[in-house]
């Protein structure tokens, strides 16, 4: 059974249909892989076994009889843990919500389960899903099935350490400040950031919050290009409560050869300086291309002021996560922000400013988010994929010291930890999708992911690149301690 344990989920699903292997057999499999493997990497922390397996017999009675069949029938998977599953908790890492039993299945898990899949668990996050790893008091630290002392990423860093370690066949997470992408890159799977507001948020909330978080995304996360595919052709659309006014038809991808497409190579910048190894991939992937007869250049940039726009992404971040804090977070941050240096932009500094900030200080960034968005939207007329890094390096060692305290090594430079947010930041506010996909490792033996980044609603467009590039450089592969 070890062959099917890091197969795609498309791939999964064929097998089931084909009666290659049944899907108790895959969900027995995977129990057993996360029993036996999991203590170690500790990312699989809600179990659900019996109703997987239950659910499992159910998908295998309909092979047997006949009936028609999902696109991810019988696949066994698990979900971030930020997501309801009825009868399970929904803690966001926060300890006050140890207790919160969800009563109803979020949107994608309907979704999905509609689609064919089942649920078996839920993995890992961070606290308040706020952080570049993923540990928390209730269900402590994951760790990378690449190097256990390093962090696989989050704040859906539990969904990519299941991938990586064939945990799961499948998984979904989200992004507001590289939640998807940021876990992708440090395990080497692929994680696709929608464009805002194509996949119902409704279910990935806390108590009390049913409004559709600004610039917060969900999304899926698997081990191939064809899974993302799949995935968004599952759970993109509208909403249960807008179904009745709007619908959704996304473009499909008009190229089908490399070569055809324009792509812009964007390997650092001084915003957020990158390691000189994921430049160098980043540009490796433009030579690549160059090679294979695509149009690219090293140059071609929207026409945006970057500080700008990071600031704008600032306010429109902090004033998102600025609702989950308490009152007296709030008087704290007030009596600061009037402390502050106008011209003191740090990411301290932005987090007090953009939590208390008026609303006018929000209408205005909210009006550069438009501009913004139209300036890309131009860029686009003439580019299709714009090829950047994720984040200044490889996963690095888990850090669990004084959240604002912390930095980065970048070439043994100190960088803030959170500087490079930048990268997540310039995708996120101007609402574009992005890929990331699988480049292969470092010199350390780590993975590198890179974002694949498209016009608003060119969703399947980027995914359909980065399936075209793991035909030409290769996709997925297994950490070799766990394949």
């Amino acid at each position: 059974m070890s062959e099917f344990a890091f197969k795609s989920a498309v791939e999964l699903a064929s097998a089931i249909a084909a009666k290659q292997v049944s899907s108790l057999e895959l969900t027995d499999m995977y129990i057993s892989r996360v029993e036996s493997i999991d203590p170690e990497i500790n990312s699989v922390v809600v179990k659900d076994f019996e109703r997987g397996r239950q659910a499992a017999r159910a998908a295998d009675a309909a092979v047997a009889e006949g009936k028609p069949l999902g696109p991810l029938h019988g696949v066994p998977m698990t979900i971030k843990e930020a997501y309801d599953i009825e009868g399970l908790p929904t803690t966001w890492g926060i300890p006050e919500f140890k207790n919160n039993i969800a009563t109803k299945d979020s949107a994608t898990v309907v979704r999905m389960k509609q689609a064919g899949a089942h649920f078996f668990g839920k993995t890992n996050v961070p606290l308040s899903l706020a952080d570049f790893q993923s540990f928390n008091e209730i269900y402590g630290t994951t760790n990378n099935p690449w190097n256990l002392e390093r962090t696989p990423g989050g704040s859906s860093g539990g969904s990519s350490a299941a991938l990586a370690a064939g945990l799961t066949g499948l998984e979904a997470g989200s992004d507001i400040g590289g939640s998807i992408r940021n876990p992708a890159h440090f395990c080497g799977i692929y994680g696709h950031k929608p464009t805002w507001g194509i996949v119902s948020d409704s279910g990935h909330a806390l108590p009390g919050q049913v409004a559709p978080a600004d610039i917060a995304v969900v999304g899926p996360m698997g081990r191939s290009a064809e899974d993302l595919k799949v995935s968004m052709e599952v759970t993109a659309g509208a909403a249960a409560h807008d179904a009745a006014g709007w619908q959704l038809n996304l473009p499909k991808p008009s190229k089908n050869q490399l070569r055809d497409f324009r792509v812009a190579i964007w390997t650092n910048d001084n915003m957020a300086p990158v390691s000189q190894e994921i430049s160098d991939r980043v540009q490796l992937i433009g030579d690549t291309l160059s090679r294979l007869g695509a149009t690219v250049s090293d140059s071609a940039r929207p026409d945006i002021n970057l500080q700008e726009s990071h600031d704008t992404y600032s306010s429109l971040l902090w004033g998102v996560m600025a609702a989950e804090i308490s009152e007296e977070q709030k008087l704290e941050y007030q009596a600061a922000s009037e402390e502050l240096d106008p011209n003191d932009h740090s990411i301290a500094a932005d987090l007090v400013r953009y939590s208390v900030q008026p609303h006018g200080t929000w209408a205005m960034h909210n009006n550069k988010r438009f501009l913004i968005r139209q300036q890309w939207r131009r860029f686009f007329n003439d580019w299709d994929i714009v090829i950047c890094p994720q984040t200044a390096t490889t996963a690095f060692p888990q850090d669990q010291g004084e959240y604002l305290g912390r930095t980065l090594l970048v070439d043994n430079v100190a960088q803030d930890y959170f500087q490079q947010v930048f990268w997540s930041g310039l995708v996120t506010v101007a609402h574009l999708p992005s890929t990331v996909f699988p480049t292969g490792l470092s010199q350390e033996g780590l993975p590198i992911g890179l974002q694949a980044v498209g016009a608003e609603f060119n969703d399947y467009v980027t995914i359909d690149f980065t399936r075209l590039m793991a035909e030409e450089i290769g996709g997925f592969i297994p950490p070799p301690a766990y394949a």
